[in-house]
Order: structure tokens, then sequence, then C-alpha cells
């Protein structure tokens, strides 16, 4: 396995990608019009407090007020630690309107809605996740190796014996951390703590709605979270970036220093990988698979549905087999297309119907294996008697079409237009509706070229039989600003 970070930065956009080898996987967009603020910590003021959904309104200086549960609020103790409590308290009791409160952006505004918050604090750094409100300790999960577990656990514990500080915060050990050392760990747990200092000052310092602390730029953040032992080399076309990485690197990750490599060439990066022909193909519903099957790929409000077709492929041995080799085919594509695309939430998958039980497990293990690669925790269930597998991915960003893409004016979003026929016979109905409430003798309809051009050619008798009907005479004209949907009956 050998991947790559490329980093495109220019003075409005930064763009990171992240390839396996030569082949896009995931894809980083953050513009300075509209940064994302997850992991940034504030100091809000409760604007409105929603009994009904357990749930306040905080203004956190946002475009819109955001969104904060009561089950995401963990009061604080006198000695400043979360206070853990087995009852579920009311909103009314643990918040007030006017109040001000530290929060944390858990997910950035997506579509319509406010960013979603949280008390819990963090914050991250190479190896560790520091809880200052909590004493803690905990490692991640997808660390798998138990000796491993064991010994960065111990040394941690070591680390914080031999620091010798009065804080009671607790610390989670990330991914990242394999392999780390005592030093590596003692350096990043004081620099967090140093860190947690400076946010506090700024929290007693404050009376007023403001940020307390913002993550790191994109390419910064990358660095940190995404950078393993498969990590070969990480290109950027800034120098200025280049320079922050180097010193971000030297810092906290010397022995990576070699992988960094500011790119000099004269085509654009992103060009060396057709990143933007992949990422234009992520735009799309339909996604071509090598045996001939495809995908097709639905995102709405509530769920993305993924339905796999053989498409032209007939295969070579039986019909059992050929829709097996198309699902395995599939399962490495969704979980790819996931990524790429950034699709949260919950996700349905319609594979091509198997009838062997082995079949659908091998399926599920090939999308199982698939999805350990992704970053972001997914859950799946197994197929049900439907024939559909039920799978959730954690959605904290917007998703590469919301960041790149607008609901289509012509259509609202819906992705089909009516039919000229469909916007003629409209036409019909309004006009009889204009002619029984005036009594002009001339009526015009203003329309596109595609619905006059029907009017007046294949519906030309029913214009005949309306005019006979209503006493009017009806005149056209076509207006090329309108869209195929758009007309206007007016008098004349």
């Amino acid at each position: 396995m050998s991947e790559e970070i490329l980093i495109n930065v220019t003075p409005r956009e930064t763009r990171l990608a992240l390839t396996d080898n030569g082949l896009l996987q995931e894809i980083y967009i953050e513009r300075r019009s509209r940064s994302g603020h997850v992991g940034d910590i504030y100091l809000g003021k409760v604007v409105r407090v929603m009994p009904g959904m357990e749930a306040a309104f905080v203004d956190i200086g946002l475009e819109r007020a955001a969104f904060l549960h009561c089950a995401d609020i963990t009061p604080i103790g006198a000695d400043g630690l979360e206070v853990s409590d087995d009852g579920v308290a009311d909103i009314q009791t643990l918040l007030h309107e006017g109040q001000m409160i530290v929060v944390q952006v858990a997910k950035d505004p997506i579509g319509s809605k406010g960013a979603r918050l949280t008390t819990h604090l963090t914050l991250p750094s190479r190896h560790l996740v520091y809880l200052p409100r909590n004493a803690h300790i905990g490692i991640s999960l997808r660390l798998e190796d138990e000796a491993e577990r064991e010994r960065l656990q111990a040394s941690l514990e070591r680390c914080l014996t031999q620091e010798q500080v009065a804080d009671k915060g607790g610390f989670i050990i990330r991914t990242a951390a394999e392999g780390a050392s005592d030093a590596e760990l003692s350096e990043d747990i004081r620099f967090l703590r140093k860190l947690w200092a400076a946010v506090a000052r700024r929290i007693e310092k404050g009376r007023e709605v403001r940020v307390l602390y913002q993550d790191l730029p994109l390419y910064l953040r990358a660095v940190r979270d995404l950078i393993t032992p498969q990590v070969e080399k990480i290109r950027v076309d800034s120098a200025e970036a280049f320079e922050e990485i180097n010193t971000f690197v030297g810092d906290f990750i010397p022995e990576s220093l070699h992988r960094v490599e500011l790119y000099r060439g004269e085509r654009p990066i992103f060009d060396l990988y057709n990143i933007d022909d992949e990422m234009e193909k992520a735009l799309g519903r339909q996604v071509k698979l090598k045996s001939g099957g495809d995908l097709i790929i639905d995102q709405t409000e509530a769920m993305t549905t993924i339905d796999v077709n053989t498409g032209g492929y007939l295969g070579n041995k039986n019909h059992a087999e050929t829709v097996l080799k198309t699902n395995l085919e599939a399962a490495t594509a969704i979980a790819r297309q996931l990524r790429i695309r950034n699709l949260g939430g919950i996700i349905i998958l319609d594979f091509i119907d198997m009838d062997e039980p082995e079949h659908q497990r091998q399926v599920l293990r090939t999308l199982g294996k698939a999805l350990d690669k992704d970053h972001a925790r997914t859950m799946i269930s197994g197929i049900s008697e439907l024939g559909l597998v039920e799978m959730t991915r954690k959605r904290t960003r917007e998703s590469l079409g919301q960041i790149l893409c607008s609901p289509c004016p012509m259509c609202s979003g819906r992705g089909r237009l009516k039919t000229p026929e469909t916007i003629c016979y409209e036409i019909f109905r309004e006009i009889v509706r204009v002619a029984r409430a005036y009594e002009n003798d001339e009526l015009l309809v203003m329309a596109s070229q595609l619905v006059v051009d029907r009017l007046l050619d294949e519906e030309s008798g029913t214009l005949a039989d309306l005019e006979a009907l209503t006493g009017k005479t009806i005149r056209f004209q076509v207006e090329p600003m309108y869209t195929q949907e758009q007309y206007d009956v007016v008098l004349f």
C-alpha cells in the first residue's frame, strides 16, 4: 500500500487529496468564505430553550444559531470536572435564556441545519486527545494490537506520574500514537495543558459571544490526523504552507520530515492523479464498475441509497457467480465512494439478490474490510429480509456535493423538469381561469421556446378549441430567459 497526501493551496481555497496507489480515496476542501468549525470552542449565549425538544439554540457568532441537546450537556462540579449523572436532566434545569456557556462544535452546519454543539470539551494533538473537564483515561478502539494497547497505556500512566501537575484532566490515546515513545507522549501532554491554560484564561475574561479556540488549518490538521506509516509522501504546492508543515512535522513528527515535499511542477498538482476528473465523477449519480455493472447513488435529506446493477455484465459462469462477482466489486467501490463523496448518516445498500448464504457473508466481509480504511466511524447491519444492507457513517461535515454544488434553479433540486406537454396543459388551465375572471378580448402567453413551439404545433388544435370556448384571441411570446417550467398568462 502506497498512500500520498496531495495539498493544493490558493488564497481562497485549500484542497487536500488522500490517494492510495495513485487512486483518489478522500478529498477535503476548506474555503476561506466557509471554513469548517468542528473542534472550535466558543463562549456562546443561550438564545432559546426548547423543552419539547429537550434542547437549546445557542448563539456562537455563526450565521445560524447552533443546536445543543441536553444529552450533550454535562454539569461541571466544584472541582472543575464533569459530574456524571445517569438520570436524564431536564433542559430547563440545565440552561436558561441569556446564559453564557462554553461549548465545542461537534458537527458543522449542514444544509439548513445549524452547527451541533457539545459541552464535552476535547483538545487534540498528534498522539493524544485531552479531556480538560474529565478524568477519564482511554485508548482508541482502532488500535487492535493488545500488546501495543497495554504498552501505550502504561507509558501514558508513567508520563502523567512524572509530570506531577495538579491538573485533573484526562486523555485518550489516538490511533496515530502507535509506536510512540514516553518522550513523545510527555511532549503532547505538556503542549495540551498549555493550550488549555490559554483557553481557560480566555473563558475567565469572556463576557460576550466569542471564539475561544480554533482548530488548525486544513493542511496542518491533515498532517496531524492523516499521516500514518502507510503515507509515503506529503506533497504541497505552496511554499508558505510547506514551511508551516515542515515546522509542525519537525516539532511533532520529526521522523516524518523526509516525507514532506514542495511540489514545483508546472502541471497543477491535482492533475498528476486526475483528481479533478475523479471529483467530477463523484458528483454524478452513476459509478461504472470494471465488470460492466454500475452503482446508482442518490443522496437525500433523510438517507443515501446505493443500488447495484449488473449492467451489461453476463459472466462466463452461472448466474450466482456472476452476481457474486458484481456484488464483491460493488462492495469495494461503495466503500471508496462513501469516502470520496463524504456521505454520512443512514445509508441503504441494495446489492443484487443472492440466494447463497455464503455469498452474502463474502460480500459483507468484503464491505467491512474495505470500510476498515475509512477514517469516519461506520456500522453495518446484516442483509435484511428484503435483501438490503443498512449502515451508518458518522457525519461531521458537509458532503462533497453539498460543498461544491447548490440546488438546480431549473428544478429546485428535484432532478427532473416537467415536460413541455405538461406545461402546455397547465397553461390551458390558466387561460380558462384568466378568461373567466377578466373580460379582455386578447390574452398573451409568455413561455420558453420549447413550450411555445409545442403550443403552436402539436397543441394547435387544442388552442383553436380553447379560443372558441373562451371567445378570446390568444397570442404568444417567447421569453429567452424563462426556464422550461416558467410561463405567464397576462391580459393583452
